[in-house]
């Protein structure tokens, strides 16, 4: 079994580390150069034609991509400790916050990276004034997310899952390409704070 991936910055890539991490599943990650190019190899392609990272191929050489699908397969074969939820109302949720932080907080996340950043500029067309907007798009995301959590310790409930991981690896990768947490969202804060004291978040 091989773990296609890229660290620190990549979001992506660290989502599946974080849950591996939380699952006590130690599968080592390969490097795939980003900076060189090495994802959109006819190699690495005919693993994931799409080629983005990560890649999970198994052992009978079929690959599964995208992160949630990743975590969804290590779930089934690793059930404990669940982070897809265990009741069936509670896998919904767990379904719903991934939707929810993928399209809400990740999307401008990405709008921004692409259209606005100076590290992507060589990679595409950008319109930067559109770039530049999803900075008040994700602002309010924070905003929502915020309100969201005064009434609970994480994204989907009381149990952290799959969701908080999705969420820290976007509001992680947000930071670091220039879009901070607003500090006055004191309950997005205190989350942040309880999902980086999980050694999880170091993977």
């Amino acid at each position: 079994m091989i773990l296609y991936g890229a660290p620190m910055p990549a979001p992506n890539p660290r989502r599946v580390r974080i849950f591996l991490a939380e699952k006590g599943i130690n599968l080592p990650e390969t490097t795939v150069d980003m900076r060189k190019r090495e994802h959109k190899s006819t190699d690495y392609r005919a693993k994931n034609s799409l080629g983005q990272i990560p890649t999970l191929e198994l052992d009978d050489g079929a690959t599964i991509s995208e992160t949630v699908a990743i975590c969804r397969y290590f779930e089934e074969t690793n059930p404990e400790p669940p982070l897809f939820g265990r009741t069936a109302l509670e896998k919904a949720h767990v379904d719903m916050w991934v939707r929810r932080v993928e399209f809400v907080l990740m999307t401008p996340v990405g709008n921004f990276w692409r259209h606005a950043h100076p590290y992507t500029a060589a990679l595409l067309t950008q319109f930067k004034d559109f770039g530049e907007s999803n900075r008040e798009a994700y602002a309010s995301a924070l905003k929502w997310l915020d309100r969201e959590l005064a009434c609970r310790d994480y994204i989907a409930g009381h149990d952290y899952t799959i969701a908080d991981i999705c969420a820290l690896s976007t509001v992680d990768f947000a930071t670091w390409i220039g879009l901070e947490m607003n500090p006055e969202h004191a309950n997005l804060a205190a989350w942040h704070q309880r999902v980086t004291a999980r050694p999880s978040a170091q993977a």
